[in-house]
């Protein structure tokens, strides 16, 4: 039984346990029934939540060594300086790029692929207030235009993430019948919603360790105050730290 099914058996039977409940103890019944309601909620909108598919957030190694993950690219303007700056720290990272952004700019995806870093998929549109809520038709769209779009480019993503980590009850299957594995983060920088970089860097490296996975951004969902300023400064402070940014294999996910 896959991970979506024994969710929806957990959400049946609170509802039935619910009803069974309601003669007897109305305060326990309504507790059951709306307390299975939040438990699934929890599931969609945690990104680290394996209840709808196995979700990746962080990796093994023993050495120091984390994985960069730059999302919502790629862009005319950051994508060039971001690739700059790995190549000055001889870093790698993985770009989740949105389709359409992809088939409008594939010089760009171009770019990254020669620089020997990995292109990922992040939908085609990139619907963060509503993926979560898509049927089953809107989510093979998403991913299927995006993955058209870069195959066209000669690249075929193994790798995805959820706008905003917010996953869509459709999407265990959809991921499976499509070869995507599902990725979060183990470090959220939030760096779309603060405009200092030193201190977005500062909380990052307070959490930093081997085998995490570190999420920014690029491109206009990043306030200007701090768009490629926080990823210059954050290379920086893990090269100080000793910290090697990688591409990890599929077998040391976790």
């Amino acid at each position: 039984m896959n991970a979506t099914r024994k969710l929806t058996l957990i959400f049946i039977c609170g509802k039935v346990l619910s009803l069974v409940c309601l003669p007897w103890n109305h305060t326990l019944a309504i507790a059951v029934f709306f307390g299975v309601d939040a438990f699934i909620a929890w599931h969609i909108i945690a990104p680290s939540a394996q209840g709808f598919g196995r979700t990746f957030t962080s990796f093994k190694t023993s050495d120091r060594e984390v994985w960069l993950t730059i999302d919502d690219g790629p862009d005319q303007e950051d994508t060039p300086q971001i690739l700059a700056l790995l190549a000055h720290h001889q870093a790698q990272a993985t770009f989740f790029v949105i389709g359409e952004r992809a088939a409008r700019y594939p010089h760009l995806i171009n770019a990254i692929n020669a620089a020997g870093h990995e292109i990922a998929h992040h939908t085609h549109t990139h619907p963060i207030k509503s993926l979560w809520a898509a049927g089953p038709q809107r989510l093979a769209r998403e991913l299927d235009e995006a993955t058209t779009a870069l195959s066209s480019l000669g690249v075929t993503p193994n790798r995805y993430r959820n706008p905003g980590g917010a996953k869509c009850i459709f999407q265990e299957r959809a991921l499976i019948q499509r070869g995507l594995s599902n990725i979060a983060w183990t470090i959220r920088s939030w760096d779309t919603t603060r405009r200092n970089p030193d201190s977005i860097v500062r909380r990052i490296m307070r959490k930093v360790t081997h085998g995490s996975i570190i999420l920014v951004h690029e491109s206009a969902s990043v306030p200007n105050a701090s768009r490629i300023k926080t990823i210059a400064r954050l290379l920086v402070n893990l090269d100080s730290a000793g910290f090697r940014c990688v591409i990890p294999t599929t077998s040391q996910l976790r």
